[in-house]
């Protein structure tokens, strides 16, 4: 299974890509789509909505469950992917592109600190 070098991850499988300005993209790993199976409902957080570090902001459904999404640090909702309202199967197709859930802009950038690198990430899944 691929996770992308650029991308830092959680142990709860959520991938973020830092962007601009102390913001970042969150979505799920493609470990994590290849554990629900296919996706059929996604609930997405609200843009403006205050978050802390671990909240449980977004849902994903599939056909074999319903599974919470976690923010990766505090910080405020930026924007959706309002793709997946129509599309959620995007999710298992391109998880680390099309496939992506929220944008944080964070309240404290060092919060990043401590997820884990691609090859830690791989670990943790295969171990």
């Amino acid at each position: 299974m691929l996770f992308p070098d650029d991308l830092l991850y959680t142990p709860k499988h959520e991938w973020v890509r830092r962007g601009d300005a102390g913001t970042v993209r969150v979505g799920i790993t493609s470990f994590a789509a290849s554990e629900l199976g296919d996706v059929v409902f996604v609930s997405l957080p609200q843009v403006g909505e205050e978050v802390a570090a671990d909240d449980s902001c977004a849902e994903v459904e599939s056909t074999k469950s319903v599974s919470g999404v976690y923010t990766p640090a505090a910080g405020v909702i930026t924007a959706v992917n309002e793709l997946l309202n129509d599309s959620p199967e995007t999710i298992n197709s391109d998880p680390y592109g099309e496939g992506w859930l929220f944008e944080l802009e964070l309240s404290d950038a060092s919060q990043l600190d401590g997820l884990l690198s691609a090859l830690a990430y791989s670990e943790l899944v295969s171990g």
